[in-house]
């Protein structure tokens, strides 16, 4: 289509010929003629100048670019519609295949695309646009609200309830039982795990993540909230909106996390710990205490970012103070 053509769906205002051809998007190393690209940030600009594209999305008009410019507030959500205009596929229902097995009292929205393989289990409830991919298992009372996808081989245990615009990747399991036990003469006794799971709007999760159902009341996920692959969250975690969960993090039980979140990777959290809002903690942290209101913390055990670079520089001189620190040993010695 004519940038302009691809303007009117996106939004921006373009710089230059508004004639040009774009066929496709591509990032900026990669683009070819026909396509479009995005400038997020200034550190790049000598790339973007040397880049093949045809056009460019960018906050601002680029001295010496050539390429069409598509001004935007925020060049990579403008990037990103891009992508959904030339790569996405219009949604087709396929409905319910008759390889798919569906227990009694399950239910179903409009056009829901439900593939075979799929086992669907009794007083399921399955909102309209719904697709669940070959392999995967809903359990008993569980409901899906619309436009909802999930994706192969993913489990959803009873009476989990998931929300609108819900993403599942392949292999997740939602509602695994909590890990609790007793230890009650020399053994661990199982404490039942009777409790569910409630996934909120808006929520993606990534391939592999477990999400264990509560032991009574409910484990909660957020609106809005992305968790990436290969996280472990544990019973009775609340977590609230818009957090961004990355790959590998594990939250222990009970674990209270605010709106606006972000776990870098590979964080662990000890059970019980309370997060503020906004707050985050780098990649690696060990989480033993509490965290309060947009604070950044680092480390094991997790302290306040700030702190911890400091101890991180005096880390990296510590076998030169140990050598300085010997020779005014042998000295007082002498």
């Amino acid at each position: 289509m004519k940038l302009k053509e691809l303007a009117d769906l996106i939004g921006g205002r373009i710089s230059g010929n508004q004639e040009i051809e774009i066929t496709g998007a591509a990032g900026m190393n990669e683009a070819k003629h026909g396509e479009i690209t995005f400038l997020a940030d200034k550190k790049h600009l000598r790339d973007i100048l040397n880049t093949k594209a045809s056009a460019v999305i960018a906050r601002e008009e680029i001295e010496g670019l050539t390429a069409g410019i598509l001004i935007s507030d925020n060049p990579y959500f403008t990037f990103a519609r891009a992508l959904e205009v030339f790569y996405i596929k219009p949604f087709k229902p396929l409905g319910v295949s008759d390889k798919a097995t569906v227990c009694g009292g399950a239910s179903f929205g409009e056009d829901v695309s439900i593939h075979p393989n799929v086992f669907i289990s009794s007083n399921v409830v399955i909102g309209a646009r719904v697709i669940l991919f070959p392999g995967v298992f809903i359990g008993e009372g569980t409901s899906i609200s619309d436009d909802s996808i999930i994706y192969p081989n993913a489990t959803i245990r009873e009476n989990v309830k998931i929300g609108k615009k819900v993403i599942i990747h392949a292999g997740a399991v939602i509602g695994s039982d909590g890990f609790g036990y007793v230890f009650e003469k020399g053994m661990h006794y199982k404490i039942p795990q009777v409790g569910g799971v409630i996934i909120e709007d808006n929520v993606e999760i990534g391939a592999n993540v477990t999400i264990d159902r509560a032991t009574t009341g409910n484990t909660i996920i957020g609106s809005g909230t992305k968790i990436d692959n290969l996280v472990q969250i544990g019973h009775n975690v609340i977590i609230g909106k818009n957090c961004i969960i990355v790959s590998q993090v594990g939250i222990s039980g009970s674990v209270e996390i605010g709106d606006g979140v972000v776990l870098a990777g590979q964080v662990g959290v000890r059970d019980h710990v309370k997060i503020g809002n906004g707050a985050m903690a780098g990649a690696q942290s060990g989480i033993s205490g509490d965290i309060p209101e947009g604070q950044i913390y680092s480390g094991t055990p997790a302290i306040p970012h700030k702190i911890w670079l400091r101890a991180q520089s005096i880390y990296s001189k510590l076998p030169e103070y140990i050598k300085r620190l010997q020779e005014i040993e042998r000295k007082i010695n002498k």
